[in-house]
């Protein structure tokens, strides 16, 4: 049981939540929802923009009233009928209704007697007119409403007040505060909700002063905020509408990139999870992609590491076959020998098969040595520390200890650069690529003949190689030539190799970011070379 299973169910439904939040297209989607934060500000900043439009809209109308309250006062007496004739004369030029009030609070002259205008100094539009040309009647309007008045129920702000009928009336006495204030020489000024509308209306009430400074009256100036509310919904529905659009594109742009990036990333994963069977054996490869961005670059790399696996897992198999074939022949003589060792009575029968088993041991020996050789050159070679190494002081070095156990006849001619050749590498295992070149090169060597060592640099490269004078490769077997296991020799001539010689050459050489090359000599005999990255 996995530990997934083994979890309780809130945390499981916890996990699958997890995971699902973490997807990239949800990223994707929330950072493309919070940039819509700028246009959202810019909407709720409108509130600041109507509080400094009431109060340059009250500023107006204060500097009406005052005019009106200065043409009254100059005759130092209160007259119904002068204050009828200013109004008259204004001819409904003023954008706020005007009244005159007298100490008393009785009203005296009203503005809006002298025409059409309507509370606010405008003319209301009614019915379908009226509807077609209110911002509020757009059904996106009404949605971007309803998610404010939310927000406000939630930040604590004010809700929309009840609508009330007119406060003044020509029948009764105004006793509103702002009156009151005014006929006691002060300005006053208050707010109510405009009647039959959602609006409200500005009230500002200005003293009229006599001769001596005594207020003998108040204009009262009022304007409904109508015509700016309605500018200003015109201004939110169209910000709206930017917002809308907005989070509309943001949508779609995430989908879209969800589609170019989360969905290819779902693609490799399922490959990826299809990869290996559940005894961990390779049943396929990522396929190749065509896309040139990042992803098209991950699957390309995702689909180069399944070859390069296959491959490896191909050469594991192989060798692992290529071992069982080798050993299988001496064991199969050991034990044909061992049988036969239980039959015969003749000490000399008995002696040559204990040499024939004796000898297939050693070659077992032999073999484990040299696969265990190669297993640790696969395995380790890139942990091993490597340092400046100079091949021709080493070939020199090496060469001079060399020729000390020549076999029979066979001599070493060497041709080395006086200048340095560096490379990086380790100095013990490039000791064993000259070993296993020149053991191969003396097995074949006639007697009498000469080895030739080179060395030489082309371009970024060093190349070593070592000639006989031997039979050479026949052209039918240059390509197995480093293969494991690999060994022709038609004359049983060196019959103790393990053919895993050149093998190790390859490994060490291409572990060290080299390549081996074998060809024939003109005239006869064999040449190998290897070719290693110079460091200077």
């Amino acid at each position: 049981m996995t530990a997934s299973s083994s979890a309780p169910p809130w945390r499981r439904r916890l996990t699958g939540w997890h995971r699902r939040l973490s997807r990239i297209w949800i990223r994707l989607l929330a950072f493309n929802v919070l940039l819509l934060f700028l246009p959202a500000a810019g909407v709720l900043y409108l509130d600041t923009f109507e509080s400094q439009m009431l109060e340059a809209q009250e500023q107006s109308m204060v500097q009406q009233g005052r005019i009106l309250a200065a043409a009254l006062g100059a005759t130092g007496t209160l007259d119904p009928a002068q204050a009828e004739t200013i109004l008259v004369g204004l001819n409904q030029r003023i954008t706020s209704r005007l009244r005159v009030i007298d100490s008393a609070g009785r009203l005296l002259a009203d503005s809006s007697r002298h025409g059409p205008q309507a509370e606010g100094g405008e003319v209301a539009p009614v019915g379908q007119e009226a509807a077609a040309q209110d911002p509020r009647s757009n059904w996106l309007y009404r949605l971007g409403a309803s998610l404010f008045r939310f927000y406000d129920r939630l930040t604590g702000g004010p809700g929309p007040g009840a609508e009330e009928r007119e406060f003044y009336s020509a029948e009764k006495i105004f006793d509103g505060p702002e009156i009151a204030a005014a006929l006691a020489g002060r300005y006053g000024a208050t707010t109510r909700v405009t009647a039959g509308q959602r609006s409200i209306t500005l009230f500002s009430a200005i003293p009229i002063l006599d001769d001596a400074g005594e207020p003998v009256g108040a204009v009262l100036v009022s304007q409904s905020t109508f015509r700016l509310l309605n500018g200003l919904y015109e201004v939110r529905l169209a910000v709206f509408k930017v917002f809308v659009g907005s989070v509309v594109a943001a949508v779609i742009l995430s989908l879209l990139l969800a589609g170019t990036i989360a969905r290819p990333l779902t693609l490799l994963g399922n490959e990826a999870a299809a990869l290996l069977d559940r005894r961990g054996r390779l049943t396929g490869r990522f396929g190749g992609w065509k896309r040139q961005d990042e992803i098209g670059d991950l699957a390309r790399s995702l689909q180069g590491m399944s070859q390069r696996l296959e491959e490896r897992i191909g050469f594991m198999e192989s060798f692992a076959a290529d071992v069982s074939h080798e050993f299988k022949n001496p064991l199969a003589s050991i034990r044909t020998a061992t049988e036969m060792l239980t039959e015969v009575e003749e000490p000399a029968q008995r002696r040559r098969f204990l040499a024939l088993v004796e000898r297939d041991v050693a070659r077992l020996e032999r073999l484990l040595s040299a696969v265990r050789e190669v297993s640790l050159i696969d395995a380790r070679l890139d942990e091993e520390e490597v340092e400046p190494v100079n091949l021709s002081a080493l070939l020199e070095r090496w060469l001079e200890g060399r020729r000390l156990r020549l076999p029979g006849g066979v001599t070493i001619e060497s041709e080395l650069p006086a200048e340095p050749v560096e490379v990086q590498a380790n100095a013990d295992r490039l000791s064993q690529i000259f070993e296993n070149l020149l053991d191969n090169a003396f097995s074949f060597a006639p007697a009498g003949s000469v080895v030739e060592v080179t060395l030489e640099r082309q371009g970024d490269e060093a190349l070593v190689r070592v000639a006989d004078r031997g039979p050479g490769f026949p052209p039918e077997h240059l390509d197995r030539i480093f293969q494991r296991f690999f060994s022709y020799r038609p004359e049983q001539k060196g019959s103790d190799h393990t053919g895993l010689g050149l093998a190790i050459v390859k490994a060490i050489a291409e572990g060290y970011g080299g390549s081996v090359e074998a060809g024939n000599r003109p005239g006869g005999g064999a040449e190998v070379g290897v070719r290693l990255p110079v460091s200077n």
